[in-house]
């Protein structure tokens, strides 16, 4: 096993700045995960690190010794690929142990091996089977024992669930984080699900256009988001946003909103008292607001607003309604008990405690 550390990481594609002054710690034995939209540089950064591409500046760091210049194949290092590679014309049995072959293990070593990965990914029973033959999850199992049976220090999936349904998807998250909990490897992961992400990381990186916007647990990097793009890109369904102006209402601090005046809870607002007059962007999340007839009982941060119905998305067990206030939109989302319909008027409260507050030229969070 082994850390994993990026510092001050530059890389370009002509005159494109592609990753952008990138540092990174990943610790030994971690589960961590690269996390934004598409072409924000994740899978650049895995490459990198794999040694398939280049850096142009910056030091890649695998236990304290430098890697930029080393080999690939040196590097102690396994990638299952998003499309897992393998190859058609060979049984699973080979298609796992061509690694080792490659390095030219013995016999006793591969069968050892075998042995051992087989039932790690439960695929006892399908060592004659070509490619062809089995489901998107056991060839995605496949790619990955291959990689395991190398013994690397660091293991790189890049996206290896993407192609499977969301029923596979769920089972193979379960079986990752097993896998992880009983070999122990350090795991760099790349996603654009967030669902991945919070499910099966020890922390995340959240990365936008080659920078990296927030480092850490998944339950911080949901309560507080340390920039706009966090709050957006973490959660489902994504935070509401209201720009307004921090001000002092009848002896309360809150934020002065196109919707009306947004109360902020007593525990918050010494760290704005010195901003009176400031503007800030203000994120709060769809289970942050609630339905009148969903609250017993008002808390004293709470802050009501009348807002019609525009849209009613059923999610199953809950409803996502889209509700309008002139020019804004806020999200929240109902029990299936309740039956809302576009046009009607309902009255919501906004949890003052719940409120996350950026600087609208920044986009940093400020309190």
């Amino acid at each position: 096993m082994a850390d994993v550390v990026l510092r001050n990481i530059r890389k370009r594609f002509g005159d494109t700045t592609i990753i952008e002054n990138f540092s990174l710690d990943i610790r030994d034995g971690e589960f961590v995960t690269l996390l934004g939209p598409s072409g924000c540089g994740k899978t650049t950064l895995l490459r990198m690190i794999a040694g398939l591409e280049t850096i142009d500046d910056g030091d890649l760091l695998i236990s304290g010794k430098k890697f930029n210049t080393i080999a690939p194949q040196k590097r102690k290092i396994a990638m299952v690929f998003q499309t897992y590679a393998l190859f058609p014309h060979m049984t699973v049995r080979e298609n796992i142990l061509f690694g080792l072959k490659i390095k030219k293990a013995s016999v006793a070593t591969m069968t050892q091996k075998l042995q051992w990965v087989l039932p790690l990914l439960d695929l006892i029973g399908l060592e004659n089977r070509l490619p062809r033959e089995l489901s998107g999850g056991q060839r995605q199992r496949i790619a990955l024992a291959r990689a395991l049976v190398l013994d690397p220090d660091v293991l790189l999936l890049d996206e290896p669930l993407s192609n499977l349904d969301a029923a596979l998807r769920e089972m193979a998250m379960e079986e990752l984080k097993r896998i992880h909990h009983q070999v122990g490897k350090t795991i760099i992961y790349v996603t654009h699900n967030q669902v991945e992400a919070m499910t099966m990381s020890e922390r995340i990186a959240i990365i936008n256009h080659g920078r990296l916007e927030q480092y850490d647990r998944p339950k911080t990097v949901y309560d507080t988001p340390r920039t706009v793009f966090s709050g957006q890109f973490i959660g489902s369904p994504p935070m509401n946003f209201i720009d307004g102006s921090i001000v002092v209402s009848q002896d309360n601090i809150g934020i002065m909103t196109a919707i009306g005046f947004v109360l902020l809870d007593r525990e918050r607002t010494p760290c704005v008292e010195g901003m009176i007059g400031r503007k800030v962007r203000v994120g709060i999340r769809p289970q942050h607001i609630s339905y009148i007839e969903h609250r017993a009982s008002r808390r004293s941060s709470d802050s009501n607003f009348e807002l019609f119905v525009e849209l009613v998305e059923v999610l199953g067990d809950r409803s996502l309604i889209v509700g309008r206030l002139g020019d804004v939109v806020l999200r929240f989302l109902i029990t299936r008990e309740a039956e809302l319909v576009p046009d009607q008027k309902v009255l919501v409260f906004i949890d003052g405690r719940k409120l996350h507050l950026f600087d609208p030229d920044t986009s940093l969070a400020i309190c």
